[in-house]
């Protein structure tokens, strides 16, 4: 349980060996820069935008690439594809990749070229199709459409609205256009909506013949060609023929750079970490030769980096603790098994300075209530085995995925243990199996009982469990106030709730409701119930008269005091919060119970083994989904808000440290040497 100590490093050193201390603190990863320097007419910072900008380019312009080589020749992955984590690469062959960047970076704009020239052909291809399509309805003209002239007659052709017919168009012009005599009219295709149609008449003819057309909808093709539609076709066809030819081979081009996948990823990352370097650059005070770089390390990394520097550069390294006023970046360093629940804090928020890290404390009652809310042995040892395979199968996944598998391990081995205790196995599926298909009734026993058949002793001890839970936490609180030396604080906000609460807990064991509800009788000596009365009333009194100590006025003290001490309601509600250990726990077994008792009611044939075998596993993986994650939404919400309430704030700052962030490769890891 704990928050690693940083402390606060500053390097001065010559510029000619900038770029070689850079880009070991970046291969180190243990420095978060932190100026607190800034510009005087000694030291000033460069402009390193541009560089940035270009090296961020090219990041883009390789990640572009890849997928579009994504795209035409999809990489080959398994169903665990995300988490193998990022591919591990030696120093040897990153310098190698480094070497072709330029090459890889050219090969990255080739590839970006042919994809465009392969969309443009896949254009061309739409843009021909619609074509074909607008000349559909002309197939049966055979002379070309267009507008044609001979000496005496002209020919256009369009369209009308749909139901035109020849006789219509006949009576049109015969009323708007009398004069036009020996005008002819062929219908060459009809859909439900448009009518298609040449018109031929004479030269003379022609503007009157039109106009009237125009007046009843007449409108000329969008499209007009040189040759046949028929023939026009044919020529469509051929070129779109030649288009997917085309795409086909610039396909092919683009499938030839899979080989160079590889290399465009480390490529890409060396770009990424130079972004990352350059920005830092432009934070760098810098003299005319000389450079400083100052911010947050762990105290662990600070004096082994500190050696190393002054040994191998000529520079100055000052270490310092950080002064009141910083705030600085928290890591947290717990146990093997702690560290797996630090998602869990951070998620809520890291400590401040000056508070405790609680993880280690939170982690047994994580585990010990996400066990107790699954509570069935079969789907622990599910969840424990499945990720047990994966952590060991896949040991270069993320942290962050690696810590929360283990997390989950954990809590496998939890609900392992809670399941034997409560005689779970996929809930009765021993008594069903052996009952239907044996004809003998055959059950595992409980090593403690079974919450279905006594669910109120499994409500008490929740809330016991609850209770201590919650007494730990303002435990937590008291430690806090001595460690600051509050002796005051201590007494009035956790030493008097501590009398008060106990003092009614145990006024509370020997009353009727409490036997009610335990069906358990419980009497005490009357110098307890004495000293029971005594320590509430004190409490009560002491919380009344001090919850309010800050402030002089008499009255207001009181006032505030009496509204302190009605947080006892604020008690009870958290204490009967862990009633839900109860709810989920009942939860799980029930509809395991239902799923088996389905399960059993099918005929006792080949028939009905089957559909069994199905219910069970369908309804069982159902079950176990449902209420895993029941049983991680509600442990969480017990530390966040019951647990975490009594003594813990957070809102501290992540470490963020000047490291080698790749999106695809990991560098094995560097050493100080």
């Amino acid at each position: 349980m704990a928050v690693l100590k940083m402390q606060r490093i500053s390097i001065c050193a010559l510029k000619k060996d900038r770029k070689a201390i850079l880009e070991k603190l970046q291969s180190l990863g243990v420095l978060e820069v932190d100026h607190v320097i800034g510009e005087d007419e000694d030291f000033h910072r460069m402009d390193t935008t541009g560089q940035r900008a270009g090296f961020e380019r090219a990041a883009a312009s390789l990640d572009q690439a890849l997928e579009i080589l994504e795209k035409y020749v999809p990489e080959s992955k398994s169903m665990f594809a995300s988490l193998e984590g990022k591919k591990q690469i030696d120093p040897e062959t990153e310098r190698k990749v480094q070497e072709q960047r330029q090459e890889l970076l050219k090969t990255a704009r080739s590839i970006a070229d042919l994809d465009r020239d392969y969309a443009e052909q896949l254009a061309a291809v739409n843009r021909l199709t619609n074509s074909i399509a607008a000349l559909a309805p002309w197939l049966s003209l055979d002379v070309p459409l267009k507008s044609m002239r001979t000496k005496r007659t002209v020919m256009f052709p369009g369209t009308m609205p749909g139901g035109t017919t020849a006789e219509s168009v006949y009576t049109l012009l015969g009323e708007k256009a009398p004069e036009a005599e020996g005008t002819e009219v062929y219908i060459v295709s009809t859909e439900p909506s448009t009518v298609y149609l040449a018109v031929i008449c004479f030269q003379e003819d022609a503007a009157a013949v039109e106009d009237a057309l125009r007046s009843a909808g007449f409108a000329r093709p969008s499209q007009t060609w040189d040759e046949a539609p028929a023939e026009e076709k044919s020529r469509l066809e051929q070129q779109i023929a030649d288009c997917r030819e085309n795409a086909d081979k610039i396909a092919g081009k683009i499938a030839s750079f899979a080989v160079k996948r590889d290399e465009l990823k480390i490529a890409a990352d060396y770009y990424r970490v130079r972004a990352d370097k350059y920005s830092v650059l432009g934070q760098l005070p810098q003299s005319a030769r000389t450079f400083v770089i100052s911010g947050y390390i762990p105290q662990c990394e600070a004096s082994k980096v500190a050696d190393y520097l002054s040994g191998k550069y000529d520079c100055m390294v000052d270490v310092e603790e950080p002064k009141e006023d910083e705030e600085p970046p928290v890591i947290l360093k717990n146990n093997p098994f702690s560290a797996n629940m630090e998602g869990v804090v951070e998620s809520y928020g890291l400590p401040t300075r000056g508070e405790i890290d609680p993880t280690t404390i939170m982690s047994f009652f994580y585990v010990f209530f996400f066990g107790m809310m699954l509570s069935d042995a079969a789907y622990g040892a599910i969840v424990a085995i499945v990720c047990g395979v994966l952590v060991a199968k896949f040991p270069h996944m993320s942290p962050g995925m690696k810590k929360s598998l283990k997390l989950f391990f954990y809590c496998g081995l939890s609900t392992l243990v809670w399941g034997v205790l409560f005689g779970g196995y996929f809930g009765n599926i021993v008594d069903i199996v052996s009952q239907k298909f044996f004809g003998t009734t055959v059950t595992v026993p409980a090593l403690w009982f079974i919450p279905l058949n006594d669910p109120m002793k499994l409500l008490v001890y929740s809330l016991l469990f609850g209770v201590i839970h919650l007494f730990v936490g303002l435990g937590i609180k008291g430690y806090l106030c001595l460690k600051d030396g509050k002796i005051m604080d201590f007494f009035c906000d956790v030493v008097l709730w501590f009398m008060l609460l106990i003092g009614l807990i145990l006024m509370l064991l020997p009353s009727e409701i409490f036997a009610s509800i335990a069906q358990t009788a419980i009497e005490f000596p009357a110098a307890v119930n004495t000293l029971a009365a005594v320590l509430a009333a004190a409490g009560a009194i002491g919380i009344v008269l001090m919850s309010g100590r800050g402030n002089k006025n008499p009255a207001l003290r009181l006032a505030l005091g009496a509204y302190d001490l009605y947080n006892i309601t604020g008690w009870l509600s958290d204490v009967l919060s862990y009633s839900r250990l109860l709810a989920l726990g009942l939860a799980t077994g029930v509809i395991a119970s239902v799923i088996n008792q389905m399960g059993s009611m099918l005929p006792n044939n080949v028939i009905g083994v089957i559909f069994f075998i199905v219910i069970f596993i369908f309804g069982h993986a159902l079950n176990l989904a449902i209420n895993l994650l029941g049983a991680y939404v509600h442990t969480n919400r017990l530390q966040f808000v019951e647990f975490f309430g009594k003594f813990y704030e957070g809102g501290g700052r992540p470490f963020s440290p000047f490291k080698q962030n790749t999106k695809y490769a990991e560098i094995k890891e560097e050493t100080l040497s």
